[in-house]
């Protein structure tokens, strides 16, 4: 009994380790069986991720938005197809690309200085600046490698072709000539180029350093033969002018002595006639006018310059009617009383 007993108890622990087993394989299968789904869905994760990336960039690449005062262009399979313009643009993604974006704007170019040769052989350093603008995309693309260094190069070649022709002193005097000459030879060949060339300018023009002593010395020599000349017409000026005022001044003093002189006779002329006219009118006799002319002699004596003065002819004749007349009172009045009344007689007229 025991003995089955045992044999009992031990077929039923064998069962119970058989269905353990049983049942923990069961549970590895079906973790195995949720792993395997797991990695069935891993895939599709990630294609589905390629395929939003995808998308995302095509959008990118199919729209093309250009700023203004740009161009944009674009090539199909390496072919040219179309110029984008300004604003928003739609493409084929991964078929047509994006070529080239060009600046349509106004482009100023400074050029670095290049020795030129002049007509007298001398040498002479230009500086230019290009003021340049793109008309044409494509043409500015697809006709020249590199227009920068093209017109670099075309300048260079013009400006050696216009200064070899010029001698020093017109080349430093005819910039507006040099810059016109440049502008039409390069628009003209730039034209096709799909470039139009607006102005071109020379910055500075360095002749050698012993023509610039020379030249200054010269202007030196200039500024002073100038200044020299000056002076000396001044000078000539100023002593032809005092000549002339002194020579005006002598005009003026002399017409001012002759219109004196002119209106003194005048006045002496009014005076005479005034004096013979009153003289004339009072009827005098020969006696008063004897006595007048002798009143009037020390008048004429008095100026200084009046070294000699001539007595008139008829002074005699006054003076003996005056001796008469004073004999005739002298006879009138008689004795001493008469004496007196003559001695009276003579000092009443008194010769000033």
């Amino acid at each position: 009994m025991q003995l089955n007993r045992t044999h009992h108890e031990s077929h039923d622990g064998l069962s119970d380790s058989t269905s353990k087993i049983f049942n923990n394989h069961k549970i590895f299968r079906k973790r195995r069986g949720g792993e395997g789904h797991g990695d069935t869905m891993e895939p599709v994760i990630i294609v589905l991720i390629i395929l939003v990336v995808l998308v995302f960039i095509a959008l990118i690449k199919t729209i093309q938005v250009i700023p203004q005062a740009s161009a944009a262009i674009v090539e199909r399979f390496g072919r040219y197809t179309r110029t984008l313009n300004a604003g928003l643009n739609i493409v084929v993604p991964f078929i047509d690309t994006i070529r080239n974006r060009i600046d349509l704007r106004e482009q100023v170019v400074p050029f670095p200085p290049q020795p030129v040769i002049t007509q007298d052989n001398l040498v002479v350093n230009i500086d230019t600046v290009i003021y340049y603008q793109v008309t044409d995309a494509r043409a500015a693309t697809y006709e020249v490698a590199s227009y920068i260094q093209a017109i670099e190069q075309l300048t260079v070649t013009t400006l050696r072709n216009i200064i070899g022709g010029m001698d020093l002193e017109r080349t430093l005097t005819s910039r507006e000539e040099i810059n016109a000459a440049l502008r039409g030879v390069l628009d003209e060949a730039t034209g096709k180029w799909g470039i139009r060339v607006n102005r071109v300018e020379l910055k500075a023009i360095e002749p050698p350093t012993s023509i610039q002593d020379s030249m200054e010395k010269q202007m030196r020599a200039d500024r002073d033969k100038r200044a020299a000349i000056l002076t000396a017409e001044g000078t000539r000026q100023a002593a032809i002018l005092t000549a002339e005022g002194e020579k005006q001044s002598q005009i003026l003093r002399a017409e001012g002595e002759a219109k004196a002189a002119a209106l003194r006779a005048e006045g002496e002329a009014q005076a005479v006639r005034t004096v013979f006219e009153a003289i004339h009118a009072g009827d005098p006799d020969q006696k008063l006018l004897s006595y007048q002319y002798l009143q009037m002699l020390p008048k004429i004596a008095e100026g200084d310059a009046n070294k000699l003065w001539i007595v008139p002819s008829e002074i005699g004749d006054a003076l003996k009617g005056l001796s008469g007349a004073m004999g005739n009172f002298g006879g009138m009045g008689g004795g001493s009383n008469g004496g007196n009344a003559g001695s009276e007689r003579r000092e009443t007229p008194k010769i000033d």
